[in-house]
């Protein structure tokens, strides 16, 4: 799989900065070719529609699955997130092209937003840290506005109970930026960054996204609450651990032994030892 040399330290302080990341050339062309034969695969298993959304797309195909521990992508999560992290979310999302905006049985867009659970993460001073972060990989041609394009307002995690002058994705946001990229490039970005999808008004231009997501093992994540053995054959240490797979007893996942998160390898350091919790 492909290999970057990515500069942790800058990107994980732009990070912290904006709330988001745009990365070029994550995928190669081979492997954007592969990911997109699998969503031609899922897709046609799906009811005929403008909008798909499929979640738990790791469980439809192993190239998918693949995705999970990109040898660039993880390290970076491991630098944002820390070591004890797990699959959190991962959703498919096809858009085809919609010009005359007719409605779309699973939504075709969604206005501005922080993800989370309902009502909201608690937060302090009008400040929600972040939970979570979505990788985007993008599969489609998204170099131009106007193709169900994801927008996201800059630094708007760190504005103390900031709310959008207006949440419809159709009527332009001041400071709203829409992530542009090309197919093998990835968005990366916090749950509490407000963000959209915009519709995909384009004549001929489909959306395909795949979110991959990323929280602390002990939250519940969205995917599933036990990984099914059909996903944990054959898998390495690593894989496991980012299955959620590291202990029978529930402690561990707050307090876990050393040989469980094998992503502690990857990290810049650990200060914080087990009597943290106690």
């Amino acid at each position: 799989m492909e290999h970057l040399n990515l500069d942790l330290s800058t990107l994980s302080a732009q990070f912290e900065r904006d709330g988001y990341l745009l990365l070029p050339g994550v995928l190669s062309d081979s492997r954007v070719k592969e990911l997109n034969e699998a969503v031609d695969r899922i897709v046609a298993e799906e009811p005929e529609a403008l909008a798909y959304n499929v979640y738990r797309s790791v469980e439809r195909d192993p190239s998918i699955l693949s995705l999970i521990d990109h040898p660039s992508i993880l390290p970076l999560m491991v630098r944002l997130l820390g070591y004890n992290i797990q699959l959190h979310i991962s959703h498919l999302t096809v858009r085809k092209p919609n010009p005359s905006g007719a409605k779309t049985a699973t939504g075709s867009f969604i206005n501005w937003h922080q993800d989370g659970p309902h009502p909201k993460f608690p937060s302090i001073g009008g400040l929600t840290a972040t939970y979570y972060i979505k990788v985007c990989y993008i599969l489609s041609d998204m170099s131009e506005p106007g193709r169900g394009n994801t927008k996201v307002v800059p630094g708007s995690h760190l504005l103390p109970h900031f709310q959008p002058s207006q949440t419809d994705v159709n009527v332009p946001l001041e400071g709203e930026v829409p992530i542009c990229g090309k197919p093998g490039d990835a968005f990366v970005f916090a749950q509490n960054l407000w963000h959209a999808g915009s519709p995909n008004r384009s004549e001929a231009f489909e959306r395909r996204q795949l979110f991959i997501g990323y929280s602390p093992i002990w939250m519940r994540p969205i995917d599933y609450h036990s990984a099914s053995p059909k996903l944990l054959e054959g898998t390495d240490p690593i894989r496991r651990q980012l299955l959620g797979d590291i202990s029978s007893n529930c402690f561990k996942y707050y307090v876990p032994e050393a040989a469980m998160v094998p992503l502690k390898k990857l990290s810049a350091g650990d200060s914080a030892g087990p009597d943290a919790y106690r």
